[in-house]
């Protein structure tokens, strides 16, 4: 389990990214949602023990991760949002130098853990292929790969979807889910169908903040009945600003369609809309800018 306690930092310039963040998180898979900016990344950077926060503690299970980070190292995978390699290295090659860096010295042992891995991310086929030739969708599966050298405990990936086309992201996705049935896994994204899909925690951070926290379904089930949905010209939607508590909104025909917030039905022409996670998400996100 890692244990997130009264977690701060502060960069040199002044900027507060993470205020006060404490979380519980079990094994499996765990969402962390949030806009860009939000302070996910410098979240994740000091879990994986690449910064120091200026204060609160990171625990997982016996270990001090921030008194003891090379401990951390030896039980952690990670895939971080800009994952560089080199180009015009093969993937086996590649895989073969990273188990090298993690420590697995024997070759037969090494032999075995890359062969094992790329037939894990289905890649052995382009076992072969410099790195430089693989699509977003190769880069990312190999990125995850390199992530489990090892049999990590605790595996981090920051945005890993952004940029892959639909096919790509569901075969990530299933990846991420096989592994993390026995480990802790922190899915750190602002897409909230990669939550949806595969996380039954999650919370959201916005403003260095927690604003949110539990299982998607139970906060799905918070706004049951108080999401308000109308089709408007895009002329009328500043008044609708002013005048509603709008989630979200989005083009559909060359018209804009709103999410409306509120606990009765706002006014003619609204339809009660099924509240989903991204109405969850974008309902909080809007609430803490306004606080701010």
């Amino acid at each position: 389990m890692l244990t997130i306690e009264n977690l701060t930092h502060v960069y040199g310039n002044g900027t507060r990214a993470l205020d006060d963040v404490s979380l519980t998180i079990p094994k499996g898979m765990f969402g962390l949602l949030g806009p860009n900016g939000a302070g996910k990344s410098t979240l994740m950077r000091s879990i994986a023990t690449l910064q120091t926060p200026t204060s609160g503690s990171i625990r997982f299970g016996d270990i001090d991760v921030i008194k003891n980070p090379e401990q951390l190292r030896r039980v952690l995978g990670y895939l971080p949002q800009d994952f560089g390699v080199y180009p015009r290295v093969s993937a086996y090659d590649m895989l073969d130098h990273m188990a090298v860096l993690k420590g697995i010295s024997n070759g037969k042992d090494r032999k075995a853990t890359v062969e094992a891995l790329l037939h894990q991310v289905n890649l052995w086929p382009v076992r072969g292929k410099a790195l430089a030739g693989f699509s977003g969708g190769m880069r990312q599966r190999f990125g995850i790969a390199q992530a489990l050298i090892g049999n990590p405990e605790l595996i981090i990936v920051d945005e890993p979807t952004a940029g892959l086309d639909p096919e790509e992201r569901n075969r990530f996705l299933n990846l991420l889910a096989e592994v993390g049935e026995n480990v802790v896994i922190i899915l750190s994204t602002h897409i909230v169908e990669d939550v949806t899909d595969l996380c039954p925690r999650m919370a959201v951070l916005a403003g260095g903040k927690i604003q949110l926290e539990g299982a998607p379904v139970d906060l799905m089930h918070t706004l049951e009945g108080r999401v308000w949905t109308k089709t408007i010209d895009k002329a009328e939607l500043p008044e609708f600003n002013k005048r509603h508590n709008v989630i979200s909104t989005r083009l559909f025909a060359g018209r804009t369609v709103v999410h409306v917030l509120s606990d009765a039905n706002p006014g003619a022409g609204f339809e009660r809309a099924p509240g989903g996670l991204e109405d969850v998400y974008l309902a909080t996100v809007n609430a803490s800018r306004r606080a701010a």
